[in-house]
This record gives structure tokens, sequence and C-alpha cells, in this order.
């Protein structure tokens, strides 16, 4: 079954993270043009219908770009 994260920014006493990051934050820039949609219709085929929810293929293909731009080949420390 594939799984889609529905992201919702968590406040703990008035911190909201979106406004601690500048503006001119690379990632912050990158989300802007880039466009992951696609992959929903390029992995759906690779989901069955049931069992578990699997991660979301657009957060799996951004922690992947993530660990490939900062040059991290542990999946705990891209998660860290």
């Amino acid at each position: 079954m594939q799984g889609k994260k529905d992201y919702q920014e968590k406040r703990f006493v008035h911190f909201q993270l979106s406004e601690r990051i500048p503006e001119n934050n690379f990632y912050r820039r990158l989300k802007e043009v880039l466009e992951l949609r696609f992959l929903y219709g390029l992995t759906e085929g690779y989901y069955g219908n049931s069992g578990q929810k699997s991660i979301d293929p657009v957060v799996f293909f951004k922690l992947c770009l993530v660990g490939y731009l900062e040059n991290i080949v542990s999946d705990r420390k891209i998660t860290r």
C-alpha cells in the first residue's frame, strides 16, 4: 500500500521551524522549484493493496536526495 505524507507543521510553545530557516536556504529554494508529485504515478505499480502503508515515495526521494547532496551514506544519519 502506497503511503502519502500529509505534512502539518507542529507547534511547540510558539515555535515554528519554518520561521527559523532563512529565506535563502538552499533546501527551501529547492522545494520551491522541484515538483515531485509525478513520483506517485511512477511508483504506484510497485505497491500492493493490503498490509501496512509504506513511506511516502516523495519523502523517500527527498531523503535520498539530501543524502546524495550532503554526502551522507548512512540512513540513520540522514534521518537524524
